[in-house]
């Protein structure tokens, strides 16, 4: 089930505070500047460090570049 718009422009890292991408075909919510991914279970953001796992490189650049394709919504705070 995905995740409400309006939830996913709300939501931010714990550690940094900024922005998350949302990966819905993945379950996951993606902080690019520290290279963490945050588990979505049952429709549920896990938002907790320890539950948080780092991303090598290759996925850093393959959520990337699925970010780069995803298709934004106008006004707002857009991109995250």
């Amino acid at each position: 089930m995905p995740l409400d718009p309006l939830l996913v422009e709300l939501l931010v890292c714990p550690d940094d505070r900024g922005p998350l991408w949302y990966r819905e075909e993945e379950d996951l919510l993606y902080n690019p500047r520290l290279r963490r991914a945050y588990p979505i279970r049952d429709g549920i953001p896990v938002l907790l460090v320890d539950e948080a796992r780092q991303v090598d490189d290759d996925e850093h650049a393959r959520l990337a570049a699925a970010h780069a394709r995803t298709p934004r919504p106008t006004g707002g705070a857009g991109g995250r």
